[in-house]
């Protein structure tokens, strides 16, 4: 089996970028000026149906309509992780989220993790923040903030955060007053109108804290599903709709609309099947705790609407915009993903298995208000609250896991999708194909012996690689 890093090095080579040696330069004919501008829009705990363009009848999205009617839209593309951090890991570096030690939510990443915000700042990007953050810590002198991993500016929350909240502006605790949508938008809307005046490329992150529970009311929203049960959840996405519309007018207004990637998905599945309409929600590595929407809006390069049904992958957002910036990835890091670049120029791609692991590692509870406070009146209080219990330490390495095969791991190779699910000693594979069975019903692990184990074998590999990383054998030349 080819490794993903190899085969990333092949796409590179084919795609025709001829890289300077370091990745702090950009590649022969790139210029700061004939740079697209990138903005990284994540819902939190949107379900792959849960959009207009999908399902009219279940939610409004008139702005996410818009778009979709003008960009390339992904049919099949999966979050990294089936819960929030993991997934905001693997955005930020291009990898499984537990290489980087994101084993679960509320998880800090790995200050070693060479990050892309760190990657096109080297590049002469202006990098920018907003939103939920819930990979580290949103102090200042943390390891894991948004400044120790690329970037520039930032207004940032420990976790989700809902109407009225307290925000670290850059180390510093804010109370802030509106929608979390809105204040999001709000904050993102006002880097990008700098960096426009200074006419400095840029990647703002926009990572909103909607859908996420509680779903405080929003009355103006709740109306068209007054009678409905997830009335809260459906009025936020619209909500969040809105307030994503308004960021992609003032696009327009300021006149980068046309160069400007607009790459739109979730962190994870729904908060239930409906969401999808397949087995599973969030927290499953079923598809209805990894099937994602995604759009890519780019006028300069996508031409008019399209949709591809190529398996896809949060990993994959990482090497692509490397790819467009023409900078050189990391060599001594295992790369998941693969660059969609060829996608987007409506090339064919043929892209490699995907990998999940959900390796049944204990949650750790952020709770955003509560820390923020704590900072807020304490000061540096890094070791009781950074991330959770993931600040303390978070700058060490300990090659401390086994190479055992725990939890519920998956293969993903169109159309066909391998389970491997460990409990103690005992083992369990369920073998379905997608394209017969979207819902994953039918176990046909029995019947498809031979493809099975071939599929299996390949799991165990890429299972051995991540240990592999999570024990830090990437890290050239560190402890």
């Amino acid at each position: 089996m080819m490794q993903r890093r190899s085969f990333f090095a092949s796409i590179v080579k084919l795609g025709g970028c001829s890289f300077i040696a370091g990745s702090s330069f950009l590649s022969e004919g790139k210029t700061l000026s004939s740079l697209p501008n990138i903005v990284l829009v994540m819902a939190d705990d949107q379900g792959w149906g849960d959009t207009g363009y999908y399902n009219p009848d279940r939610v409004n999205t008139p702005n996410l309509d818009s778009m979709e009617g003008v960009a390339l839209r992904f049919d099949r593309f999966y979050s990294a992780g089936p819960v929030c951090s993991p997934t905001r890991a693997s955005v930020l570096t291009g990898r499984h989220p537990n290489r980087c030690n994101v084993l679960n939510h509320g998880h800090s990443i790995r200050p070693q993790e060479i990050t892309l915000a760190t990657q096109l700042k080297r590049a002469g990007y202006a990098t920018g923040h907003f939103g939920k953050w819930h990979i580290g810590s949103v102090q200042k002198t943390s390891p894991t903030s948004p400044s120790a991993l690329g970037f520039d500016e930032w207004l940032s929350s420990p976790n989700y955060f809902d109407r009225n909240p307290l925000m670290s502006k850059k180390g510093e605790v804010v109370r802030l007053r509106g929608e979390s949508e809105d204040i999001t938008i709000d904050a993102a809307i006002d880097f990008i109108r700098e960096q426009s005046r200074k006419k400095t490329p840029f990647l703002a992150a926009v990572w909103f804290a909607n859908p996420h529970r509680p779903h405080v009311s929003l009355r103006n929203f709740e109306k068209p599903y007054v009678n409905r049960k997830d009335k809260g959840y459906l009025a936020e996405i619209t909500a969040m709709d809105r307030a994503f519309g308004r960021l992609r007018n003032e696009l327009q207004r300021l006149g980068l609309r046309q160069n400007t990637l607009v790459w739109y998905t979730s962190d994870n599945g729904g908060l239930c099947s409906a969401s999808s309409g397949c087995r599973g929600s969030k927290g499953v590595i079923y598809e209805g705790g990894l099937r994602v929407p995604a759009l890519v809006e780019w006028p300069a390069v996508i031409k008019t609407a399209r949709s591809t049904d190529v398996c896809c992958c949060t990993c994959d957002i990482y090497p692509t915009l490397l790819d467009i910036v023409g900078v050189k990835p990391p060599p001594d890091r295992n790369l998941d993903g693969v660059s969609l670049l060829p996608i987007i120029k409506a090339e064919n791609i043929d892209h490699p298995p995907i990998g999940f692991w959900d390796m049944k590692v204990e949650g750790r509870n952020t709770h955003s208000e509560r820390i923020l406070k704590q900072i807020r009146s304490r000061g540096d209080v890094e070791k009781l609250v950074s991330t959770g219990k993931e600040g303390s330490g978070a700058d060490k390495i300990v090659k401390e896991w086994p190479v055992k095969h725990r939890g519920h791991a998956a293969w993903l190779d169109w159309p066909w999708k391998l389970h491997r699910i460990s409990v103690g000693e005992d083992e369990k594979l369920e073998l379905y194909n997608l394209e017969d069975d979207p819902s994953e019903k039918f176990n046909l692990a029995d019947s498809q012996t031979r493809k099975a184990l071939r599929m299996l074998a390949a799991l165990k590999e890429w299972q051995e690689s991540v240990i592999a990383s999570l024990n830090g054998e990437d890290y050239s030349g560190l402890p």
